[in-house]
């Protein structure tokens, strides 16, 4: 937590302002980051993952910094514009999309499209006539506490035959893509990747197109309770996977931080609800926090992504507890098959917080489920 967030929460508390959750941001830890992610990797292109944080002042902050945009939606986009940042360093990286929104998009000024299959390519083709794309391949995402399904992605066998689909139809077949799995620790994902996307560029050589980016995807991870290798060692493998599979031909990249870039910059403000046991017997306590899955922790599903909690009674003796959420939703339930330890000395009305939290909460706060507000968010 960065002073500027504790005088934050202090300040409000004095205000008698803090009755509900919420999200605090830090700007300066995203500056920093962005400085972080630009030096690592000095010729590849920053696409700042919007979904992860979506809010104004981050973007606009990114923007002035110089950044590109990865987004996932006609909204995503027209946020991004809304800073002053141009079309031109927008990429449309959502493979699922329809047809009147490509048009939307191309209309706005957006030229660069993800697809993966040949009937993406063709509604790219209709709506976006002469844009670049890029095919996203799967990825097995070996190392990442996050794993990606198979949602979006083609076999890199497939890849070659929806780029020169796209190349027919009149599109800038432009380069592959792949995501390595969020939160991934494993420095050496991207070499396996790699592996894949330089076949594909074999691959379409041969059939006389000539491919010229690399989309990196995400993946970068921000500390929990694991550490983390630096965005350095990231950059240094990732440009030794790079010269390993293209030699002195390296093509163009970009990659699109969301996690890495805001994950680290935000904390949460909790407080305690209620402490009880299902029996006289049970060693484990339930804690039910005023925040859950369905406010902005829906990461916690499976228990993927463990927060580092802090509380005012930490240092006294430890035991296991279950940790949930308010509202009458029996999956509101954070962490129950690996209960977290809290001090046995917590209370009703204790003021917790939640580390870590800048990425994907504030976006996943549902809408007043059981009648409870969104995560109420602030950026400093």
């Amino acid at each position: 937590m960065t002073q500027r967030i504790r005088d934050f929460l202090r300040n409000r508390r004095d205000a008698g302002h803090d009755e509900a959750p919420c999200l605090v941001v830090d700007l300066e830890v995203v500056r920093d980051n962005y400085t972080t992610f630009a030096k690592a990797l000095p010729d590849t292109r920053v696409f700042y993952a919007v979904k992860a944080n979506p809010a104004p002042e981050v973007l606009a902050l990114l923007a002035k910094l110089g950044s590109c945009f990865d987004t996932a939606s006609v909204p995503e986009i027209e946020m991004v514009l809304a800073t002053g940042c141009t079309a031109d360093r927008i990429s449309y990286g959502n493979t699922i999309k329809k047809e009147r929104d490509i048009a939307r998009a191309f209309a706005l000024g957006v030229r660069l499209y993800a697809v993966d299959c040949k009937a993406e390519v063709e509604k790219v083709a209709r709506a976006a006539p002469g844009s670049k794309i890029f095919c996203r391949i799967l990825s097995d995402c070996v190392g990442a506490e996050w794993p990606l399904s198979r949602k979006f992605g083609c076999e890199p066998a497939m890849a070659a035959d929806v780029l020169e689909h796209a190349h027919r139809l009149g599109l800038e077949a432009h380069g592959v893509s792949f995501h390595v799995g969020s939160q991934q620790r494993n420095t050496n994902a991207w070499d396996r990747a790699l592996t894949q996307a330089a076949a594909v560029f074999r691959e379409c050589g041969e059939r006389g197109i000539n491919l010229a980016m690399v989309n990196l995807g995400g993946g970068f991870p921000t500390k929990y309770l694991k550490n983390v290798p630096t965005v350095k060692t990231y950059g240094a493998a990732i440009f030794r996977a790079l010269r390993k599979h293209f030699g002195n031909r390296i093509p163009e990249t970009i990659i699109e931080p969301g996690r890495g870039m805001v994950g680290n910059a935000g904390m949460i403000e909790t407080e305690v609800v209620l402490i009880s046991k299902k029996s006289e017997e049970d060693d484990v306590r339930w804690v039910y926090l005023d925040i859950g899955k369905f406010g902005g922790l829906a990461e916690t599903m499976d228990e993927s992504i463990r927060y580092p909690i802090r509380t005012p009674r930490d240092g006294d003796a430890l035991a296991p507890c279950v940790l949930a959420g308010p509202t009458c939703d029996s999956a509101d339930v954070l962490y129950e098959k690996q209960p977290y330890p809290l001090p046995v000395s917590l209370e009703i009305g204790d003021k917790v917080l939640i580390e870590g939290t800048g990425a994907y909460t504030a976006t996943y706060s549902a809408v007043a489920f059981n009648g409870f507000a969104p995560l109420q968010t602030f950026h400093i």
